[in-house]
């Protein structure tokens, strides 16, 4: 009956009830609690009592009767027969007192110690069921004191009271290890829910990141397509298709976390190809070959804002030719992404852009502080962005098969 009591009630675990309004500490006691964990817990506990009870009553038993000659013990069968009508009394305390809760402790204490003495005082009728269970009234053997039955002796009231402090003691330990379970639940239910929270709230950012870089890109690669309309038609024409390509790749990345080292070349030449066409007597593009670039994930769109970031800064401020210079390697299992350009000597040096804020928030996002960003004078009349990050080699979670 308690059993069942225990399994129809531990589905409400997860809602609270209208007299648990107010009682945080029981409603998240109560939503942690699964059923099946706590009943083995609890089943568990009570036999390692039984067993424990059982073996300590023999002992004494034989102990004591060698000396008096009187058996002042149960015998074990009723005092097996005793924790089992106890169980689902045990049970159905259990989930009172989850369901009532700790807090507050002035308020719950008087809910919390009646359920324990309740538990306590059943424990000595029990018993006096099981030995009637196992020797019925007219085959009773003649124990002193324990077989005295009334129920208002000094004998009775004696066994009453140690009877009820020793189950007193021992549900109390019960309750406390499984509150220690629930508390245990609510812990690590709450560590996988800010996980999620902080992978969700991480894929937004890195989505939001990405639609910040797509619009920055478009205006400057429309800029540059608006200057040739008028001077060369027909460039301005493969311009617009070459745009086109890179919108594609543009869309394409900005689905996915990582892509590979290769497709992150091949939309940074397709970028750097379209700039050259407008500047083609100023700009100079330098980029590694396919068979020379290793075969590793990056996060997209990464190399990206940093080629954009050389173009615009090193044609800046002079007419003279620029050279630019893509480099990827390997060193110390750390991946090496370099982009170099020239600079005029009088070029101010201005406050980091959209582009390289980007790029070290989204290294930070991906590799907690694994990942370095460095963006300074070469010392040789250029400008040097360099990433250093951890080699991928295995595709990363959020990356296109």
């Amino acid at each position: 009956m308690g059993a069942q009591a225990w399994a129809r009630a531990q589905p409400l675990a997860g809602k609270v009830l209208p007299g648990a309004l107010g009682n945080s500490d029981s409603a998240l006691l109560s939503a942690h609690t699964a059923r099946t964990p706590v009943l083995a817990i609890v089943s568990g506990y009570w036999l390692y009592v039984t067993l424990s009870n059982v073996l300590y009553a023999k002992s004494m038993g034989t102990s004591l009767g060698a000396l008096t000659g009187l058996e002042l013990f149960a015998p074990a069968a009723a005092r097996v027969a005793q924790h089992v009508l106890l169980f689902p009394a045990l049970l159905l305390c259990y989930w009172a007192s989850l369901r009532a809760g700790w807090r507050p402790l002035w308020r719950r204490l008087p809910v919390q110690l009646p359920l324990a003495a309740v538990f306590g005082l059943l424990a000595q009728p029990a018993l006096m069921l099981g030995e009637y269970l196992f020797h019925p009234a007219n085959e009773m053997p003649d124990r002193q004191p324990h077989a005295a039955m009334g129920w208002l002796t000094n004998t009775d009231l004696a066994l009453w009271s140690a009877s009820a402090t020793n189950f007193l003691l021992q549900y109390g330990f019960g309750l406390a290890l499984i509150t220690a379970f629930s508390l245990y639940q609510r812990y690590r239910d709450s560590e996988l829910r800010a996980g999620k929270i902080e992978r969700a709230w991480s894929a937004a950012r890195l989505a939001a990141l990405r639609m910040q870089l797509s619009p920055h890109t478009l205006f400057n690669l429309l800029h540059v397509i608006r200057g040739q309309v008028a001077w060369d038609p027909r460039v301005a024409q493969s311009m617009i298709v070459q745009l086109a390509d890179l919108l594609r790749r543009l869309l394409a990345a900005g689905q996915q976390d990582f892509s590979r080292l290769r497709e992150e070349m091949q939309f940074v030449r397709l970028y750097l190809q379209l700039q050259q066409q407008r500047f083609i007597d100023r700009l100079t593009v330098e980029l590694p070959v396919d068979a020379q670039l290793p075969d590793v994930w990056v996060p997209s769109l990464i190399l990206q804002p940093l080629a954009e970031n050389a173009v615009v800064h090193g044609l800046a401020g002079h007419d003279g030719p620029v050279a630019l210079r893509v480099e990827a390697l390997i060193d110390n299992d750390a991946l090496i992404l370099r982009v170099r350009n020239d600079m005029a000597q009088s070029a101010p040096v201005g406050a980091a852009g959209i582009g390289v804020a980007n790029v070290r928030e989204r290294l930070a996002v991906h590799f907690s502080g694994e990942a370095q960003f460095h963006s300074e004078p070469d010392g040789h009349g250029g400008w040097a962005a360099e990433i250093r990050m951890p080699v991928l080699r295995a595709r990363p979670a959020g990356a296109a098969p």
